[in-house]
């Protein structure tokens, strides 16, 4: 390739101009994400009374959209507009069903199942993939921030929705109205410019081979010292741990969604989906400073220490009261960030060409029937211990051996 060079690990990097729309394409994708965010969150706050059947559909459909999705876009056989365009047009619908709902929203017809559960979902995880995905890929020299931020805007671009409805509690349906018609005009608009830079790209502004020997970088936030197979890494305990903590956090996190939905404080409502979100980006930028692993294990200590404070808040005679408040904003801090953070582990451990980071990613649709699992029990000690759980994953966290290449 013309302009490839290499690092002392071999890597290969294709140095380029910077595109003067690559600003533009950020928060294009940033806006996709924001759009699309009602979908999940805006569902479990306004609808959880009735039954969580919808939500764990709409779960299991948009993890298991998002790793085939993303091949097929690098891949080259679907074209990032086409996949945008899909996602608009499922998007709407999914948020156009929840607008059509009966008078019993929550309630699992064939209508909410069908168009929220199944098409949004897929929407959904056709919008998360394809914004992560071209973000990622032109911003090669910060992706983990970058990647941060656009996640960081489906969690709390569900909160304008939810502000709304609590100003008037018989606005559902005119909220998701509008939610549905703003996601196909953004994502639309998303998909008319965004997409993937050449195989390797890298920005010629930035010496790759000087930031691969960079010192600081190597000891908080190494790179995969080679791409791991599926195989390779299927044997390593590592992924089986990253995993755990995802399923396990992912779980707790729309739990909480819920219980503090049903606790009737709107404002504490608000607040756990903007920390959900905006937890993310600044997670994300810490662990630069950090490391990974350990601002991930100081996420779940967030997530964990916040149950039995929401537990004794919702307990409490008030629902306003000063325990609700902190657990929210420690379930809040911890509710979200660990989504990037794993998924950015996975990246630093077994490399991205295989896409094991998507892999891990689509193992939330267990963490949705766990989370119903959770409501139906309404125990917050369970989630508690679910979080417990992910922070002792995390704690025996270990980079994977190399993979043999030798017969042995």
């Amino acid at each position: 390739m013309e302009n490839a060079i290499k690092d002392w690990r071999g890597r290969t990097y294709l140095l380029g101009p910077v595109p003067a729309d690559r600003r533009r394409m950020f928060w294009l994708a940033w806006a996709a994400m924001a759009a699309v965010g009602p979908l999940q969150y805006g569902y479990a706050a306004l609808l959880a009374g009735g039954t969580m059947t919808p939500l764990v559909v709409w779960v299991i459909c948009q993890a298991a959209t998002a790793l085939p999705a993303l091949r097929l876009v690098r891949r080259g056989t679907v074209s990032v507009r086409a996949a945008l365009a899909a996602g608009s047009v499922l998007s709407g619908l999914g948020l156009g069903a929840l607008a059509l709902s009966t008078a019993d929203p929550g309630a699992a017809s064939l209508i909410v199942l069908a168009g929220y559960g199944v098409l949004g979902g897929a929407g959904g995880g056709l919008v998360y993939a394809v914004c992560t995905e071209v973000v990622s890929c032109w911003y090669p020299d910060r992706p983990a921030t970058r990647v941060g931020l656009v996640t960081g805007a489906f969690a709390y671009g569900a909160a304008p929705l939810v502000w709304w409805a609590s100003l008037d509690p018989a606005a559902g349906a005119a909220a998701f109205t509008a939610a549905a018609l703003l996601a196909l005009v953004v994502i639309a608009a998303a998909a008319r410019h965004l997409r993937l830079p050449p195989a390797s790209w890298w920005p010629q502004t930035v010496d790759p081979r000087a930031r691969a020997l960079d010192k600081v970088i190597l000891r908080r936030t190494p790179s995969a010292a080679r791409q791991f197979s599926p195989a390779q890494a299927l044997r390593s305990a590592t992924l089986a741990k990253l995993v755990l903590i995802l399923v396990c956090a992912g779980a707790v996190s729309l739990f909480d969604v819920v219980v503090v939905a049903g606790s009737g404080s709107w404002g504490a409502l608000v607040l756990l989906i903007t920390l959900n979100g905006g937890g993310r980006a600044v997670a994300m930028r810490v662990s630069e400073r950090f490391g990974r692993r350990r601002v991930l294990g100081a996420v779940l200590v967030c997530l964990a220490a916040g149950q039995p404070l929401l537990g004794a808040g919702i307990a409490g005679a008030e629902a306003g009261g000063a325990a609700l408040w902190l657990g929210t904003i420690l379930a809040g801090l911890g509710g979200g960030a660990f989504y990037p953070l794993v998924a950015r582990q996975a990246h630093d451990y077994f490399g991205s060409d295989r896409h094991l980071h998507a892999t891990v990613y689509s193992t939330k649709a267990l963490a949705g029937l766990a989370a119903a699992a959770l409501v139906a029990g309404g125990a917050l000690p369970a989630a508690g211990a679910l979080a417990a759980v992910a922070l002792l994953a995390c704690v025996r966290l270990r980079a994977p051996r190399l993979p043999a290449t030798i017969p042995v």
